[in-house]
This record gives C-alpha cells, structure tokens and sequence, in this order.
C-alpha cells in the first residue's frame, strides 16, 4: 500500500467515525486491495464493517445478489453491474455506506470497446445510490488496481464530506 493509498483511508475513518458509519466494500478487480488497506489502520472495526470480494460473475450474483440477466446484457464491468454491487453490499451487510469496484486489470481480458485498465466504480450510502463513474487507467496490472483503490476510497472521502447527514 502506498502513501496516498494510507493517508486517504486515515480520513476515511476520521469522516466514517464522525458520522457515525459503517462501510462496506465489494471488490472485484481490486481483490481486496480495499478491504486489506482500510484493515491496515488500527481500529478499523470501528468503521468497517466487511468486505465482499467477488470476482467472478457467479459470487457477484450469490453474494451481492446482482442478477444474471444484468451480467448477461451490460457485462460484468458496467455501471449497471457495479451500482447492483454497491446496493447488494449494503442489502448483505449492517453497513450504510458502501464501494463497489469491477474492472479489467489486464494485462489481458480487454476489448475494443473496454480496453484494459476499464474500472467501474459505484459508491452508495443509505440505500440510496449516490455516484458511479468509469475510469480507464493506464498502468500494469498493479498499478491499474492500486490507482482503482485510491480512486474508490476517494470516492467515499467525498460522498461523505459531502452530505451534512452523512
């Protein structure tokens, strides 16, 4: 884990203990890269709640309960896929806040239409879907996951900071 990565989660938790949240990640590309930096900082449990890594389609639909039928017509690396991840993660959890991530890290698995270093982001709170965004990084594979990490947790730091009732 790099510094960026250990500085952003360390607000995480300050903005999580303030409003007094539990997150919830559901990973796939990022096989738990999310989960492994949020749990790096003591006291973590304070704040997070589980992490969900689901890589392939399957887990995706008995963890997360993403229907296959939206695998199916949007792939697995869609928008509509990774916000069914963020509500699933928080319907499976006692969490309010959610992240979920779904992407191809390469170095192969990419197409024209979604090249390599294509991540979907998705971060809910509340039941209520709040953002999603699709990024293409450019990188190895290690550095496309580690660029996808900082991106999420980013993502919480900001829906967070950004609702008084958060």
């Amino acid at each position: 884990m790099n510094d960026e990565i250990a500085q952003i989660v360390v607000k995480v938790a300050d903005e999580l203990l303030t409003r007094q949240l539990m997150l919830v990640v559901a990973e796939s590309c990022t096989g738990g890269g999310v989960a492994h930096a949020l749990t790096s900082l003591a006291g973590s449990s304070d704040w997070f709640e589980r992490g969900f890594v689901t890589y392939s389609n399957r887990s995706k639909q008995e963890m997360l309960g993403v229907e296959a039928g939206l695998i199916a017509s949007h792939g697995a690396v869609s928008l509509a896929v990774v916000e069914a991840m963020a509500q699933g993660a928080l319907v499976h959890s006692a969490a309010q806040a959610s992240l979920a991530i779904s992407g191809i890290a390469g170095p192969g698995g990419g197409s024209l239409e979604k090249p390599v270093g294509t991540v979907c982001f998705s971060w809910a709170l509340n039941n209520i879907k709040n953002s999603s965004k699709l990024i293409v990084f450019k990188g190895d594979r290690n550095s496309i996951r580690e660029q996808a990490i900082a991106c999420g947790l980013r993502g919480i730091l900001r829906l967070c900071e950004s609702k008084a009732d958060c």
